[in-house]
């Protein structure tokens, strides 16, 4: 695989038209959403994972179904709810014929786990599949398996119902690279939505990378160059959502109750590399970073009362971090 290309430079080239035919594909199933499917793949070649808010219906499913296979990955998905138990995730021991015990495998063994509606199990279940993401490995009787590469987590949350849910905290949002916002379709987009799905035309979904080569160019995104500017931007774009600190905003110490880590840091600059490759540059600029922060910091930051009262959102303290 790294004897493909002659240089750095013509993989980065081949990863763009890569990413173009990935959208072609799931465009034949998903319409519109394009915003939503860029941030999918940029999470899954950063190597992260990602958070998908959005109200039931919006074919979250589908989507990163349809992506699965255009990326030539196993799927699973789960089904979390309150009596699903950690073993239902990772998998358990049996007593096989001869006596001895014997691991099964859980649904977490693939490439891609579709987590559907996270915050509806208790923290134990969450905490299973939390720690496999971190560790990417499962530990059953004292025995480590390790999970297949790439491997590539998407929860779901249904913001509209809150009651008999488990929110998750904000040491284990921390772990998702990105949370992902999923609007309603516009209305040309939903009768475009409507006409194909009713109808009994089969698309057929072409395979346009595998696993070796989604692991190659992951690899390729760590080693794109990022110019000191940049560095120095990200990181004092996170440190202004910090309140009580020398280089926090004004808005943070009047609408914050809590800012984002140095994890927050981290993504920005893995994900204006992704971004940055995605749009044919062979380095990252400050668009790039503005470009995924909503994404990286919505789940990050704590709002206030004050906040709350004043219908002040997230998205909005973000954009003027971004702007001064």
């Amino acid at each position: 695989m790294n004897n493909q290309y002659k240089s750095d430079v013509e993989a980065l080239d081949v990863f763009k038209e890569k990413y173009l035919q990935l959208k072609n594909e799931v465009a034949k199933v998903i319409v519109g959403q394009e915003d939503v499917l860029e941030n999918l793949i940029i999470a899954v070649f950063s190597r992260g994972h990602a958070l998908l808010v959005g109200v039931p219906g919006l074919a979250k499913t589908l989507m990163i179904n349809t992506l699965a296979r255009a990326l030539g990955l196993t799927y699973s998905r789960i089904q979390f709810t309150p009596d699903l138990m950690p073993s239902d995730i990772i998998g358990t021991e049996i007593l096989d014929e001869s006596k001895h015990f014997k691991f099964i495998k859980g649904p977490v063994f693939a490439n891609i786990i579709l987590a559907d509606e996270i915050n509806r199990t208790p923290p134990k279940t969450q905490s299973a599949l939390l720690e496999a993401m971190q560790e990417k490995a499962v530990t059953v009787a004292g025995q480590t398996f390790k999970l297949d590469e790439p491997f590539f987590v998407l929860a779901t949350q249904n913001p509209i119902e809150q009651e008999g849910t488990y929110p998750l905290p904000e040491a284990q949002l921390d772990r998702f690279m990105f949370n992902i916002r999923l609007d309603y379709p516009s209305f040309d987009e939903e009768i475009e939505i409507v006409k194909s799905t009713t109808t009994d035309i089969e698309v057929d979904i072409k395979k346009v990378l595998d696993a070796y080569e989604i692991m190659y160019f992951q690899n390729l995104i760590r080693k794109i160059p990022v110019p000191e500017n940049v560095f120095r931007y990200a990181v004092s774009l996170v440190s202004k959502s910090r309140p009580g600190t020398s280089l926090a905003h004004k808005l943070a110490s009047e609408y914050i109750s809590w800012g984002a880590g140095p994890r927050a840091s981290q993504y920005l600059i893995i994900g204006a590399k992704c971004h940055a490759a995605i749009k044919g540059k062979y380095s990252p600029d400050i668009e790039d970073v503005v470009a995924v922060a909503p994404s990286v910091l919505r789940h990050r930051i704590v709002k206030n009362y004050k906040a709350e009262a004043e219908g002040i959102t997230i998205e909005e303290i973000i954009n003027e971090f971004t702007l001064n």
